[in-house]
């Protein structure tokens, strides 16, 4: 038996697209930090099949077998059982694909005792999830051309910054990410805007981060975030993850800073708000997004770690 940790992280510069060639290679560079408050933990056995369980219940999944079986025409991976726990909503906008196969990668690695280095583990998670490549690092973490290998901008230690999610749903989202992407690039007439303006702003908020200048980073992850769920927004169909609440948060963040707190929203695809503040404005920030109607829980957390072994 194997265990495995992992963290999601939240693109503070965001990707949203695809290459269109084989390897699940984003279309734009992003730039994450790994969240410790949430955990992803999985356990792997030898089995007869593969089989695959998430949080109680075995499931089908696709992106599971595909993972698999491009590992596989690498690298010899005997049938696996695998029983994956997250401790915050699975598929609802909180990364859990990105903590999932950073966590499966890092199992995989140690029960077949391949002896990968964390940036080959890096390469093959982003094949299960593109996200799930910087989820193989704690801190702040890129994922760049030209080898679109993640890998760590600055350390836990650099910055101590936290995140304060609103959790505004608990529902797995009707649109996969996988999906919702592909729909963008197809039909938003504002994609190739978005793709050519990314280096730019991963270029901002880099430098944000190497002097810890919170209002550049806020400026220009703001304005990432917005820019993607713009190009959701021109898609065809339309394809929207917010809902009121989400709204109401955003506007919320927008009051607190107004009011002198030092504080900014980032939302995936999903509904949950995640608002990076300095730790001297975690319990307002954490009392205020509690007091907006709709809000069902929050949850406060700090940079965290690696992805790695359990003993």
């Amino acid at each position: 038996m194997t265990k495995a940790l992992a963290h999601p992280n939240i693109a503070l510069i965001k990707y949203w697209g695809k290459q269109d060639k084989l390897g699940n290679f984003p279309a734009t560079p992003s730039l994450s930090i790994t969240l410790d408050g949430l955990v992803t933990e999985t356990v792997l056995t030898d089995g007869s099949t593969d089989r695959f369980v998430i949080n109680g219940k075995e499931q089908d999944d696709p992106k599971v077998a595909g993972f698999l079986g491009a590992l596989r025409a690498s690298l010899s991976v005997p049938p696996l059982e695998i029983e994956t726990v997250n401790n915050f909503p699975t598929g609802a906008g909180l990364a859990s694909s990105a903590s999932g196969f950073a966590a499966l990668m890092t199992a995989i690695n140690a029960h077949c005792q391949f002896g990968l280095s964390t940036e080959m583990m890096s390469d093959w998670a982003r094949q299960g999830s593109a996200s799930a490549a910087r989820s193989m690092y704690g801190g702040f973490v890129s994922l760049v051309p030209p080898l679109w290998r993640a890998y760590p901008a600055a350390n836990v230690d650099h910055w101590p910054l936290n995140v304060v999610i609103a959790i505004t749903s608990e529902e797995k989202k009707d649109v996969g990410s996988t999906e919702g992407m592909r729909r963008t690039a197809a039909t938003s007439p504002f994609y190739p805007a978005w793709v050519k303006d990314a280096p730019e702003d991963y270029a901002t908020a880099s430098e944000a981060i190497a002097q810890r200048d919170f209002a550049a980073l806020a400026g220009v992850a703001e304005l990432s975030c917005l820019k993607m769920h713009s190009i959701m927004l021109t898609s065809v169909p339309t394809l929207s993850y917010w809902n009121p609440t989400t709204l109401s948060c955003m506007d919320g963040v927008r009051d607190m800073r107004r009011n002198g707190i030092a504080a900014f929203f980032t939302i995936d695809a999903g509904p949950q708000v995640k608002v990076v503040c300095l730790p001297d404005s975690v319990e307002q920030v954490q009392a205020t997004l509690r007091d907006i109607p709709g809000v069902l829980t929050t949850k406060v957390c700090a940079l965290g770690g690696n992805a790695r072994i359990l003993d």
